[in-house]
């Protein structure tokens, strides 16, 4: 696993970070930040040739607003083949892509991926976990490895 020396003490793992590309409101709030859905790209850190677009609601109000809501757990992932994939390291399953803080401390929404060695498919996991109790929701989206096409 890559990583990266902080603070001359703290060893923390490389994740991907994500761009927004769009949002859209969904509850107007008269102070603050409306309620959102935001729609993130990010690429695989560990795998080039794939980029994962993320959806997910984002509260607003005046807590959103400061950072202390806590925004819910649903989330979509659809991730695709942008370019010939090749593997930067080991591949491991469960291997954790991206995390984002979604409530002041205890919990974040993740993505993870897998390779389905027999299909040949790298599939990515999201989901949302808190210390206590997590949720169930997931979303799921698969890429079979296929050759890239070269352009003439």
């Amino acid at each position: 696993m890559r990583k990266v020396w902080l603070a001359g003490m703290l060893w923390l793992p490389l994740l991907a970070s994500a761009e927004q590309i769009g949002e859209v409101s969904t509850v107007f709030k008269w102070v603050g930040p409306n309620d959102k859905i935001v729609v993130e790209a990010f690429d695989d850190p560990k795998v080039d040739g794939v980029t994962c677009y993320l959806s997910r609601a984002r509260t607003g109000g005046v807590k959103g607003g400061l950072g202390l809501a806590e925004d819910r757990a649903e989330a979509s992932i659809a991730c695709r083949q942008v370019g010939p994939i090749s593997f930067r390291e080991q591949l491991k399953d469960g291997d954790e892509v991206f995390k984002e803080r979604t409530s002041l401390v205890f919990k974040s929404m993740q993505v993870v991926r897998f390779f389905d060695r027999k299909r040949n498919a790298l599939v990515y996991l999201v989901y949302s976990d808190r210390v206590i109790e997590g949720s169930p929701q997931n979303a799921v989206t698969a890429i079979p490895i296929l050759p890239w096409p070269s352009r003439p």
